[in-house]
């Protein structure tokens, strides 16, 4: 019993072993699918090439961005420091005035 169930084997072994010839459409189909999976590859580069601009453009945005707010910043405290400037001078020139015009007090009251 165990030979017959090899020679079953071998028979089925050799049978799937010999050469047949392709279907007709077995080209056919092979060059579809050929087609199909370099149009799917075409695609996925696409899309690769696709998400590596948009990440660009992203980074280009974030770092614009950035170096708007920085030059905001730096315009604002730049016009601080004009203003803080500004009042300072307004001080020793509100001081001068008060000077001259004690001064001119002084002259006109006769203390001079």
């Amino acid at each position: 019993m165990g030979f017959e169930h090899m020679d079953d084997f071998e028979k089925e072994l050799q049978q799937s072993l010999q050469r047949r010839p392709a279907p007709p459409s077995l080209k056919r189909r092979i060059m579809e699918r050929r087609g199909l999976i370099s149009i799917e590859r075409r695609h996925s580069h696409w899309l690769v090439w696709q998400r590596v601009a948009a990440g660009l453009l992203v980074a280009a945005m974030v770092g614009g961005a950035m170096q708007w707010k920085l030059r905001r910043d730096e315009e604002r405290r730049q016009g601080e420091e004009a203003r803080r400037q500004v009042m300072i001078a307004l001080r020793i020139t509100g001081r001068a005035l008060n000077e001259v015009n004690a001064r001119l007090n002084r002259t006109h009251s006769g203390d001079e």
